[in-house]
């Protein structure tokens, strides 16, 4: 298949394929015509980078998950060094959630305590000045 009829199957712009090629993500064949070829399993190649980076992958991380499956081997996921890279990406997302439990219990208590001065006192006047 040629790079606009790739580019519909997984829902990518030709310009994303070029950027993928450059990157050494996505392998480049040329046919006798000097057009770009390929075949189903770049597409597969393609739908791998595509499904980790809408799980918050950047690209960078998806190699391991390409190289393994330019291997030969039958899923992304099933080679060490992606696991490494899932192990890493859990990490990563734990310390963001806690992170954002911390900024919650912060606004939290902010409300609490904006809330506690209300019934009480005089009510919060708010001006617009212009």
């Amino acid at each position: 298949m040629r790079i606009g009829e790739l580019a519909e199957r997984a829902g990518v712009s030709t310009r994303t394929l070029r950027y993928y090629e450059a990157r050494g993500l996505l392998p480049t064949r040329r046919g006798d015509n000097g057009y770009r070829v390929y075949g189903d399993e770049d597409l597969r190649l393609v739908e791998q980078i595509r499904t980790l980076q809408d799980f918050g992958f950047g690209l960078e991380e998806t190699r391991p998950f390409v190289e393994c499956l330019q291997a030969g081997h039958p899923a992304g996921d099933s080679c060490p060094a992606s696991l490494d890279v899932y192990r890493h990406k859990l990490a990563e997302l734990d310390q963001l959630m806690d992170e954002l439990r911390a900024v919650r219990e912060q606004v939290g208590a902010q409300l609490m305590r904006a809330e506690a001065l209300l019934p009480g006192g005089p009510e919060p006047r708010c001006e617009l000045r212009g």
